[in-house]
């Protein structure tokens, strides 16, 4: 007919697993699963405590650095002075110069180490990236967070789309934009879709093509993991692959065309 049906299940559009740079201790896992939560809010701290003391010995040298700069360049115009008054050769004015220009590096140099330890500050502090729920927690308290570990996932819960497997023989029939009935197993719920992406690879999925379907007002009722049957609209196929060209648009020369 003009429809077939495939099956799969609700998954939110949104999703992420937050892992961290970092290695420490979990000192604080401020939520708990099934719990809402909204975008920047605070999900996991990690100690970072030898972030910090690596933050006091940089600004230590940081404010060290400043001062060779000020007696350097106090120097620098002091022996320039000297040298356009003829009392200092132009060798003690490059040595002045280049002593002024190293301190100057010096101290960019600190300046930079300082942005690097204060952007690693975002790796101790575990935020969530959209307004969702919390579907699962992989650490405790007095965990050691390791770089790339899962700690926490998070679920969006405003967007959802259905993710169903099309068999070959079917998937050229799914197109991009295609419209799609999809109904709820549990509750016989139905909503409209839109086919959002079309896989072209079954490498990896036993010779099934992923097909995800965005669902239009889901309502509140709904959640990831629901099983669901789907009703794809076929496109037609049965034309040519080569477009049809208009006869107005073609060039006759003789007997040719």
């Amino acid at each position: 007919e003009g429809s077939f049906s495939a099956s799969g299940k609700i998954e939110a559009i949104n999703s992420a697993n937050l892992s961290t740079r970092m290695m420490g201790n979990v000192t604080k896992l401020h939520v708990s699963v099934g719990e809402k939560v909204k975008t920047g809010q605070l999900l996991v701290s990690i100690n970072n405590a030898d972030l910090r003391a690596k933050k006091a010995q940089v600004l230590a040298s940081i404010h060290q650095a400043e001062s060779v700069l000020e007696n350097a360049k106090k120097d620098y115009e002091r022996f320039q002075s000297l040298f356009e008054k003829g009392s200092a050769s132009e060798k003690e004015l490059d040595n002045m110069t280049t002593r002024y220009e190293m301190a100057n590096a010096g101290l960019q140099g600190a300046n930079q180490v300082m942005k690097e330890i204060n952007a690693q500050f975002v790796f101790t502090n575990i935020s969530a990236p959209f307004d969702g729920v919390v579907v699962n927690t992989f650490i405790k308290e007095g965990d050691i967070a390791s770089p790339g570990m899962p700690l926490v996932a998070v679920e969006g819960t405003s967007k959802y789309q259905a993710v169903v497997m099309v068999p070959e023989t079917q998937i050229i029939q799914v197109k991009k934009g295609a419209e799609a009935n999809v109904v709820i197993k549990s509750s016989g719920k139905k909503i409209i879709g839109k086919v959002s992406e079309v896989s072209l690879s079954a490498k990896n999925t036993r010779g099934q093509y992923l097909v995800k379907i965005d669902l239009v007002d889901a309502g509140k009722d709904i959640l990831p993991g629901m099983f669901v049957n789907v009703a794809l609209l076929k496109t037609d196929t049965s034309q040519s692959a080569s477009p049809a060209i208009q006869e107005k648009a073609l060039v006759r020369n003789g007997q040719l065309g």
